[in-house]
């Protein structure tokens, strides 16, 4: 039985400030899922899903109803006017959101082994970036995704949006400073895991290309504005540079992880091919 809400009483009022407002989200570990794609992904790898609202005003397509059907949540018949004002875009009625829990932040989510390639945006400004990174980083098959600093908020509604549904799909930590990270990196590395700490600056000595990302491989994008932070940098072992042609003096963070994510995926393509030739 789902419950039925047509006005802007004390749930909707909650729904929208798990949109609005950052503290209300971690002070109920929770955040508010918007479009088809995301919801799916989390469905799919397994996130809790705590409530799921639909729209009481249309008939539902048959994916809504397979969701509202097969998974556990609460369910609430919300009116397609509020239903408008909770989907984040001006032209369009969601027939689906959902309320899903935050998950721990806790480094050891992150796979390490060998082959780990895991990304540290240093205190990002721009939800909007930190989508783009975590989808680019799951794209280009990197083990997580850790956020540190005083930065924008992971599950800001824009973050997740333009994640396209990578941040359910990829681990993603938010660590206060350097320093939890780099004991986790030592604790790797006790274990016999060599991971090379390697920062993107457009001063750095080599170029992307000409550094191994094939071993194991801590990659650090700076801040929109200020690059590294000089805790960050004094942690590096190697500074990469992205060769630049045009008029442009550097590249937006997300678009520059891209760039070294890519040229990652292409050693570690081409070293995996290397191996299966030989006999």
């Amino acid at each position: 039985m789902a419950l039925r809400v047509t006005g802007r009483n004390a749930r909707f009022q909650q729904w929208e400030a798990l949109l609005r407002n950052r503290t209300k989200r971690q002070r109920r570990g929770e955040f508010l899922v918007q479009g088809v794609r995301p919801i799916a992904v989390a469905i799919e790898h397994g996130w809790q899903i705590r409530e799921l609202l639909y729209d009481a005003d249309v008939q539902l397509s048959g994916w809504a109803r397979e969701t509202l059907d097969t998974v556990r949540a609460e369910r609430f018949a919300v009116s397609g006017e509020l239903m408008h004002e909770l989907g984040g875009k001006a032209d369009a009625v969601p027939e689906l959101l959902a309320v899903v829990a935050l998950p721990e932040d806790d480094l050891s989510r992150i796979p390490a082994g060998p082959t780990t390639l895991t990304v540290v945006f240093d205190r990002p400004t721009s939800p909007g970036n930190i989508g783009t990174l975590i989808r680019s980083a799951d794209a280009f098959g990197a083990s997580g995704v850790i956020v540190t600093g005083h930065a924008a908020d992971v599950y800001d509604p824009k973050a997740v949006r333009a994640s396209t549904g990578s941040l359910f799909a990829l681990p993603v930590v938010r660590a206060p400073a350097p320093q939890a990270v780099l004991s986790w990196v030592a604790g790797l590395r006790a274990d016999g895991i060599g991971v090379g700490v390697v920062g993107t600056d457009e001063h750095g000595p080599l170029e992307a290309a000409e550094y191994d990302f094939t071993q194991p491989t801590l990659l650090l994008i700076g801040n929109e504005t200020t690059g590294l932070s000089a805790g960050w940098r004094a942690a590096c072992d190697q500074l990469v540079r992205i060769p630049m042609t045009g008029a442009a003096s550097s590249l937006n963070a997300a678009a520059a992880a891209t760039v070294v994510l890519y040229e990652s995926a292409r050693q570690r393509s081409g070293a995996a091919r290397g191996c299966q030739a030989v006999p």
